[in-house]
C-alpha cells in the first residue's frame, strides 16, 4: 500500500508516517517509481506507535516495541527491552502518582482551613457589638 492508504489505515497523516521513517521507526520500501510502499507488517507497527504515544512513551521508548514486533512477535511488549521500558514507565507513574497524592492532601488541607477561616470570619461579624 502507499503512503496515503497507510495513513487512512492508521488513522494517521503520510506526513506524521514521514517522521517515523525519518526516526527509523517506520520502513517503506520504494517502488521502481520511488513510492513509498508498504506492507501490512507496518500497519501493526504504526498502531503500535500510535497507541503507545497516546498513553505517554515517546519516540525512544517506542524503539524497542517496535524492534520486538520486527523481531516477528505478534505483540511488541512482549521482549526483555520492552518490559524494561514498561517496568521504567510505571515506575515514574506510580512516582507522579505519590506526588500528586501529596499536591491533592496539601490542597485539601489549605482548603479546609479556608472554609474554617471563612466560617470564623463571618461567625465575628453576625455577633452583635457591645
Amino acid at each position: 500500500m502507499r503512503i496515503g492508504e497507510l495513513a487512512e489505515r492508521a488513522g494517521t497523516s503520510a506526513r506524521t508516517l514521514r517522521y517515523y521513517e525519518t526516526q527509523g521507526l517506520v520502513r517503506p520500501r520504494r517502488s521502481a517509481n520511488g513510492y513509498r510502499v508498504y506492507d501490512e507488517a507496518e500497519l501493526r507497527v504504526v498502531h503500535e506507535i500510535r497507541s503507545l504515544l497516546a498513553i505517554g512513551f515517546g519516540l525512544d521508548d517506542i524503539r524497542p516495541f517496535v524492534a520486538c514486533l520486527r523481531a516477528g512477535h505478534d505483540s511488541g511488549d512482549v521482549c526483555p527491552d520492552s518490559v524494561a521500558v514498561l517496568r521504567r514507565k510505571l515506575a515514574e507513574v506510580d512516582d507522579y502518582l505519590d506526588r500528586l497524592g501529596a499536591v491533592r492532601r496539601r490542597l485539601h488541607d489549605q482548603l479546609a482551613r479556608a472554609i474554617a477561616h471563612r466560617e470564623e470570619t463571618c461567625l465575628r461579624t453576625r455577633r452583635p457589638a457591645g
